[in-house]
């Protein structure tokens, strides 16, 4: 059975996505028998520490103000625990320093190195004159490289052509991702206290950030002549340019704000919405995606990065990433759509992730991959 050294920066009790989705992977590879210590490269204060988990070890490495010397000194901390033989893999999970240390380790273990990569990791750092150098070495440098939309491909391919490439989707486990009864009557608690009665509500969810194309959509909203129709939710860190646009339109384009919230917190918010949406330009493929769909909300999103192995207009309104004429009418057919077909879309949606974005297959797509690569 493999035993992995897990090389990430982003691990609990750190928050966000990517996170959630290193915790979620590897809770489901050590559910299937694997070993795996987790090198969290942490940009948080905490101490130097090795501690067992469930399936495997936790060595938390701070890197303070000098990433250089927390990177060497998990090297002797590796030696002194006695593990440098231990492993038959190193993977690194997204970050620029889990990718500038695991091909290293990996030589000095000897062991296959396979690179996981998230959507920020490719899509900005192979334009990136800081990044690309480390990203380059550590895609030469793998025995295996996963992404989580097929569209990454080519630009894997860019940096290394010889690269062997496997496609693996994020999950969500919709036995546990669900909408309780008490969270649907605060969603219908919040909306009467906050919402015009016959305007839908369209969820904008997560960091907001330029490439989540918020101000793309607002002008998009605006440009269609629909924005008297909806009310945006925007939930998390929102840019300044974004939230300057709404107040000086706060009259015609209804909206609120609310907090960054801890993922369990949010099924109150997605019973709320109508709607949800993301028009990236270019993304990984979007926990908000998965978990807004898997709740049977239909998604106005654009097909950027993985956002295209999740979403058509089977399940919402899809539109091709910066199109401003499409975005413009994929809000069109959702401003028009009846009940009944947005009910349709969401219970489609719902379905469609039950059945093809589970963590089992999340986990098969992993364990495959450790098989082959030898």
């Amino acid at each position: 059975m493999a035993r992995v050294l897990w090389v990430t920066e982003h691990y609990p009790p750190s928050q966000g996505g990517m996170a959630n989705s290193c915790d979620r992977i590897v809770r489901g590879l050590r559910g299937a028998g694997a070993e795996v210590d987790v090198a969290h490269l942490t940009r948080r204060e905490r101490p130097w520490a090795v501690t067992r988990e469930h399936g495997g070890r936790l060595l938390t490495a701070p890197l303070g103000d000098d990433p250089e010397h927390a990177l060497r000194r998990l090297w002797t901390t590796l030696t002194a625990e006695d593990l440098t033989g231990a492993y038959t893999h190193v993977v690194a999970f997204g970050g620029t320093y889990s990718m500038l240390a695991a091909p290293v380790l990996a030589r000095l273990v000897d062991a296959p190195l396979i690179t996981l990569l998230r959507g920020n990791d490719i899509d900005v750092g192979v334009f990136s004159m800081r990044r690309r150098g480390v990203l380059a070495d550590a895609l030469r440098a793998s025995a295996r490289v996963c992404v989580v939309a097929r569209n990454h491909t080519p630009l894997v391919r860019a940096l290394a052509p010889d690269a062997a490439v496997t496609f693996v989707a994020n999950s969500v486990d919709t036995a546990q991702w669900r909408i309780l009864p008490s969270e649907r009557e605060r969603g219908r608690a919040w909306r009467a206290g906050n919402v015009e009665p016959g305007r839908r509500t369209i969820g904008i969810i997560g960091q907001l950030k330029n490439k989540k194309g918020v101000g793309f959509f607002l002008d998009a909203l605006v440009a269609s002549g629909h924005a008297d129709r909806f009310h945006l939710v925007l939930v998390g860190e929102v840019e300044e340019t974004v939230t300057a646009w709404l107040a000086e339109r706060k009259d015609s384009v209804p909206h609120s704000f609310l907090p960054f919230l801890e993922r369990y917190d949010l099924p109150a918010v997605y019973a709320s919405c109508d709607l949800a949406a993301l028009p990236s330009f270019y993304d990984g493929m979007p926990n908000v995606a998965l978990e807004a769909a898997a709740l049977g909300v239909p998604l106005i999103c654009s097909d950027a990065g993985g956002l295209a192995d999740v979403a058509d207009d089977a399940i919402g309104f899809a539109f091709p990433a910066g199109d401003a004429h499409a975005c413009r009418t994929a809000i069109d057919r959702a401003a028009r759509a009846g009940d009944k077909e947005l009910a349709a879309l969401g219970a489609a949606g719902a379905e469609r992730i039950a059945r093809d974005f589970t963590p089992a297959a999340e986990t098969a797509g992993y364990l495959a991959v450790l098989g082959e690569v030898r």
